[in-house]
């Protein structure tokens, strides 16, 4: 099977007589050794600390990629798991008989695939695949191009636009970018000739690709309906520091910073990571014949629409009485009856079990981090270096440390649980912090930080397995947007904020 359903992503096996490979496995191994060989901080337990040097090697193999990364992620919570009294228990836990160390690690290691998100993740490569397979896809795609399809450009902002009506209406964040945004998005290269895992995915598949999961982040922050995580970060704000935030104050506060970066993003992306195919005016009129030759649209392209449309809906309107991965799972399910796809299908579709196995074991790493405390020593230890700043230059700082601190989540939720309510509880007993420009200084980071790795967000693995975007170029982009969409945040959106 050719496309989405069939793609895998990762390095080579490592080759022993490589030096190259060995040079990527050595690094990992010595930040571990390094970090592990040192004394920890002040405040922290040591087995706290191990488990730090682990997550810390595996974040370095997830950027040098001496394995796929589903490989990366088995090993990590594997030896985490296994060296559990030294790395994952605390010794007061260690020496309480009823606790018993096999079930807490070994619930540990496979609590990231109870996780709803992963298999919302999951979900949104079936859909990709249903889109493939009935040539739904491909039907708007061509439509896209016959439109729009003249400039490059053009395109990246008509997914941009896409994905910001969508996100007016839809509070998951992965169910739009990865459920929604990214079948649709993921057909448009192949038009152009641009192909995953091959040089011409760079003639325009990687800047598309690229720009639509930016925009995706962009938006959560942009809308408090953008993100599920938004509403966490009130509902905290709410009993801490009795705060309540309405939907037009968070536009308001989000959209002095966030709307220009919506605009110029593509433009961005465009200079650092420019696509080699800029215009292409013969591409709209080949797309217009391509439509007139596919005719009028079949029964199963109609099935898929109504299943998908249905589905968009219980997102959006749903959200209260149904989880968006049962949302998936049932629309899988009308794909099955209804013959979109077959099971031996959805069993050939390795990338999304790849991608499966990637997220959820990175979801348990990262919930390690906080299991063993080091998050809680983290906030509180970087809180106490922000005391005698003026009132702006806190809530920056804050704000900040609350960003940066999101390498070490593979989730918006988990994060906004384990540490808004830490960052916002220093702030609000720092002397002279006015409280709501604190909690919306700190909210409004909770989309854009989603940019910053393969794993901040839902969406990010989607993109990231999808086969145009090398892994480099991935961290490398996270790092420059991040900081981009930080310095926004920072120097427009907080003193905006401030003067009111």
């Amino acid at each position: 099977m050719s496309g989405i359903a069939a793609r895998t992503t990762g390095a080579e096996p490592v080759q022993l007589g490589n030096p190259v490979a060995w040079w990527r496995i050595a690094i990992p191994l010595a930040v571990i050794a390094i970090i592990a060989l040192l004394p920890p901080p002040s405040g922290l337990a040591q087995h706290a600390w191990y488990f730090f040097a682990i997550f810390s090697g595996v974040v370095a193999a997830l950027v040098l990629e001496p394995l796929p990364n589903a490989a990366v992620g088995l090993i990590g919570i594997s030896v985490a798991a296994a060296a559990a009294p030294w790395v994952l228990m605390s010794p007061a836990e260690m020496a309480n008989p009823n606790v018993n160390m096999v079930s807490v690690a070994a619930n540990w290691a496979l609590s990231g695939f109870s996780s709803t998100t992963v298999w919302l993740i999951g979900g949104a490569f079936m859909f990709a695949m249903g889109y493939e397979k009935t040539g739904l896809g491909r039907r708007i795609a061509l439509t896209l191009v016959s439109k729009l399809g003249r400039n490059t450009l053009s395109l990246a902002y008509a997914n941009v636009l896409a994905e910001a009506l969508l996100a007016i209406v839809t509070p998951s964040n992965s169910a739009r970018g990865a459920g929604t945004m990214f079948p649709m998005v993921s057909n448009l290269p192949p038009l152009y000739n641009s192909k995953p895992n091959d040089p011409s995915r760079r003639r325009i598949g990687a800047y598309v690709m690229y720009t639509a999961f930016a925009a995706n982040t962009i938006t959560s922050s942009l809308f408090l309906t953008g993100c599920a995580p938004n509403f966490l970060a009130l509902e905290f704000a709410r009993k801490l520091a009795h705060v309540d935030i309405s939907w037009l104050q968070w536009f308001l506060a989000a959209a002095p910073f966030a709307i220009p970066l919506l605009i110029v993003m593509p433009l961005i992306v465009y200079v650092l990571y420019p696509p080699r195919l800029k215009h292409s005016p013969e591409a709209a009129i080949w797309a217009s014949t391509q439509l007139k030759e596919m005719g009028p649209i079949s029964r199963h392209e109609i099935t898929l629409a109504v299943i998908v449309v249905g589905a968009v809906l219980l997102w959006i309107l749903g959200d209260k009485w149904m989880d968006g991965s049962i949302v998936a799972f049932l629309a899988i399910g009308f794909m099955f009856v209804t013959g979109v796809f077959t099971w031996n299908d959805m069993a050939r579709n390795h990338a999304a079990w790849t991608t499966i196995f990637m997220l959820a074991s990175l979801v348990t790493m990262a919930a390690g981090l906080a299991r063993v405390g080091f998050i809680a020593w983290f906030a509180q230890f970087a809180a106490h270096h922000v005391g005698g700043l003026s009132p702006t230059a806190t809530i920056m700082a804050l704000a900040t440390i609350y960003f940066v601190a999101h390498y070490m989540f593979a989730s918006l939720t988990a994060h906004t649980a384990a540490m808004f309510p830490i960052m916002l509880g220093v702030g609000l007993a720092l002397p002279g912090l006015p409280a709501t420009e604190l909690v919306m200084a700190l909210a409004l980071t909770t989309g854009i930080m989603g940019v910053i790795s393969p794993y901040a967000t839902g969406p990010a693995p989607v993109y990231y397995n999808s086969g145009y975007i090398k892994p480099a170029e991935f961290w490398g982009l996270g790092f420059v947007l991040g900081a981009i969409f930080l310095a926004a945040l920072l120097f427009i959106g907080i003193p905006v904020m401030m003067l009111h």
